[in-house]
């Protein structure tokens, strides 16, 4: 594990589990300074927002003045030499660059080269235990289970980060499990449930993060009686607005 990369250097404070999410530059403004971790991109979002600010570079400059925290590119590549050489270009333009790589034979050689260069690395598209297994052992520091993809061919979408849990429990250095592909509060919940370290997900599922019913309801029976009092003149001296 890289001792002093972003992520591992603010975990050491004993917080978590961390949120993260993806969207575009100007979706994510009002979210990132609620606690959240990081920025995650994947070649999908990516393309989708390169088109609006011009480029892939353009939009990670973006992202960058966004926020002082991680931001995680995705990147891809033919061979390990594209993969390294395209990595270079997004880790020279600041240390919060952290490279995203699937999971394949060219994944792994270059998580293995990019461990001994001290590059905080997160494994995409992981969808088995044996998987899990060989990016680890080759150095990569975050693991990314698929979660709602399981979920869609009639799986469990979960059952990953709960044997992945398992299986580092205990380790030294083990890598952080990040429940990736998260399209509901539903997955959300099983993730954290079944623990995972780290989730990403779009902006509007971490919003619905905060629904329930029963908070709506007790919300409302609260406010009720905070108006109540205001319009009695029992909150006199107190700066409450009127809506």
């Amino acid at each position: 594990m890289a001792a002093s990369g972003p992520v591992p250097t603010a975990r050491a404070q004993g917080r978590g589990p961390t949120i993260w999410l993806a969207g575009s530059p100007d979706e994510l403004k009002e979210w990132m300074p609620l606690g959240i971790a990081g920025i995650v991109t994947n070649t999908v979002v990516l393309n989708q927002y390169a088109k609006q600010y011009g480029s892939v570079i353009s939009l990670i400059e973006q992202y960058l003045a966004l926020t002082d925290k991680p931001v995680v590119m995705e990147i891809d590549g033919h061979c390990v030499e594209e993969l390294l050489e395209v990595g270079q270009v997004f880790t020279n333009m600041s240390e919060q660059i952290i490279l995203k790589i699937p999971c394949n034979v060219n994944g792994l050689k270059a998580f293995s080269i990019l461990k001994d260069q001290g590059v905080e690395t997160f494994c995409t598209t992981v969808f088995s235990l044996t998987q899990a297994v060989a990016v680890a052992q080759a150095g990569v520091n975050h693991i990314l289970p698929f979660c709602e993809p399981v979920k869609e061919v009639g799986g469990d979408p979960t059952k990953l980060i709960r044997e992945c849990s398992q299986m580092f429990s205990g380790w030294g250095q083990r890598p952080f499990i990040m429940a990736a592909l998260i399209r509901s509060v539903e997955t959300a919940h099983a993730a954290f449930r079944d623990g995972a370290d780290e989730l990403v997900t779009m902006w509007t599922v971490y919003r619905d993060m905060m629904d329930h019913p029963l908070t709506a309801q007790w919300n409302k029976t609260f406010m009720d009686e905070w108006v109540d009092m205001h319009q009695s003149g029992l909150l006199e001296g107190v700066p409450v607005r009127s809506h």
